[in-house]
């Protein structure tokens, strides 16, 4: 990964944490990191915990952001989110998966929610 690409994704993550923390969201962890598991954002308001992937970008021409997070990424989350579970999870508690598109042009930011994005897999 770039430099480039590495600042454009820490900037989409902060634009993503102001616009959840404007809407009354907690920010529990920014970042989150576990050996290989990782979490962009993990983000409370009242019972709900959101596991929130933020995929930014500068132009439109791939698919946007939202489309970008496949099931192979969705897997991934869903493993590094019971392991934050795991480890800081407390009875009580729902969770989700939200993914945040942050466009970002000169002048102009431009944030897409999606809460629920995707559901864990059910083993059975």
């Amino acid at each position: 990964m770039s430099a480039a690409t590495q600042r454009l994704g820490e900037q989409g993550e902060e634009i993503a944490e102001q616009w959840l923390r404007r809407r009354g969201w907690t920010i529990l962890d920014r970042r989150w990191r576990s050996g290989r598991r990782d979490l962009d954002l993990v983000a409370g308001q009242g019972d709900l915990i959101a596991f929130v992937e933020v995929k930014a970008r500068r132009r439109n021409e791939f698919g946007g952001p939202v489309e970008a997070v496949g099931w192979r990424k969705q897997r991934e989350l869903c493993r590094s989110a019971t392991c934050w579970v795991d480890r800081n999870g407390t009875p009580g508690q729902a969770y989700r998966f939200d993914v945040i598109g942050v466009w970002i042009a000169p002048g102009h930011v431009r944030v897409r929610h999606v809460a629920d994005a995707f559901a864990l897999p059910v083993s059975g």
